[in-house]
């Protein structure tokens, strides 16, 4: 099956793990801003109003209850 990475559009959005163009994915955490190289295993995604959000692992751990009430992250 072939996978292609989804485009980089805005805070909390990534691409796929890899390279594009021979760069380096960054992704963007969709509460405090911090990026990483890639997608990190560590950092947790959640889908809201049709838009993929990625969490790094400090914000999530800190609204994990939050994030399975599967409450919206504005709520948080």
């Amino acid at each position: 099956m072939d996978h292609k990475p989804d485009q980089a559009t805005a805070t909390g959005t990534a691409t796929a793990s890899g390279t594009l163009s021979g760069r380096t994915s960054r992704t963007t955490c969709g509460r405090c801003g911090s990026t990483a190289d890639g997608l990190p295993l560590t950092w947790a995604c959640s889908v809201e109003n049709g838009r993929r959000l990625y969490f790094c692992d400090t914000c999530a751990r800190k609204h994990l209850r939050s994030i399975e009430g599967r409450l919206d992250s504005a709520w948080w």
